[in-house]
């Protein structure tokens, strides 16, 4: 009994103690002197950015945006360093007629669902030789076409001619459209049909005979049909002759003032 009750003296002296000690680090804690914050120095300002109290922007942010004030009257680039002007070469739509083939609705099925587009099949040509096709895709028809004529445009062609028809007869094939062009003489015409037909009228032959031997897809048809006038050549003779009547009436003029000439001194 005794020894019981020493143990407990002890613990409740430790406990009083340990009370003390905790009571006097919060007097001390209170009574010492608050610290005063010293004043950072204000950053120092750069044009271009916010007031000091602002949120800071990051570095690659605040370099790029000074990149593009720096840029000036030739910042008009897109990738790589290209200029995005349009190209010189590209003929006015005064000078070239537009057709458009065929206009489709085509789907993508995505994660979310379908996605829903149009496509458009268009040539340019100026019924002189020159032709060109495009194909173009947008959400609405106006921006298909568009896409589908500024292609053409650029990808035009030259179709050589021999007394009004091609130079000579010539097969070409495209994934499985199969089309056939033979010359043919004056008064014929051109004996086409489908978007080989429209193509032919539109690059200006006159007389052309022509037979779809493969697939009725209306872009495979055009492909296979610019494919075989890409390969057409004309052959020496027919040039000699073009250069001889190009020529020729100027050596034939230069003919008729010598003999004048001669006359008059005589």
């Amino acid at each position: 009994m005794a020894a019981s009750k020493r143990s407990l003296k002890a613990r409740v002296k430790g406990d009083s103690n340990f009370n003390i000690m905790t009571e006097e680090k919060k007097d001390t804690q209170q009574t010492a002197a608050p610290k005063t914050a010293e004043p950072q120095a204000a950053p120092p300002s750069v044009e271009g950015q916010g007031a000091p109290g602002a949120p800071k922007r990051g570095g690659r942010s605040d370099a790029r945006s000074f990149r593009i004030r720096q840029r000036g009257p030739g910042g008009n680039r897109g990738k790589f360093g290209r200029r995005r002007d349009p190209k010189s070469d590209i003929p006015e739509q005064s000078d070239y007629e537009e057709k458009s083939l065929e206009i489709a609705r085509i789907t993508r099925v995505t994660a979310g669902g379908k996605r829903m587009r149009f496509r458009a099949l268009g040539i340019v040509g100026n019924r002189k030789g020159r032709v060109g096709f495009g194909l173009g895709k947008a959400t609405d028809v106006a921006g298909a076409t568009t896409k589908a004529f500024a292609q053409a445009r650029k990808s035009l062609i030259t179709v050589p001619l021999v007394d009004e028809t091609i130079p000579h007869a010539i097969k070409s094939k495209y994934c499985s459209a199969i089309v056939l062009l033979k010359p043919a003489p004056k008064g014929t015409g051109v004996k086409a049909g489908g978007a080989v037909r429209q193509v032919l009228e539109i690059a200006g032959i006159p007389n052309v005979v022509s037979k779809i031997m493969g697939s009725a897809n209306k872009t495979n048809n055009v492909k296979a049909t610019f494919k075989a006038l890409k390969e057409l050549r004309t052959p020496p003779k027919a040039k000699k002759d073009e250069h001889a009547a190009r020529h020729g009436a100027s050596k034939d003029g230069k003919n008729r003032q010598t003999d004048t000439e001669s006359s008059v001194t005589k």
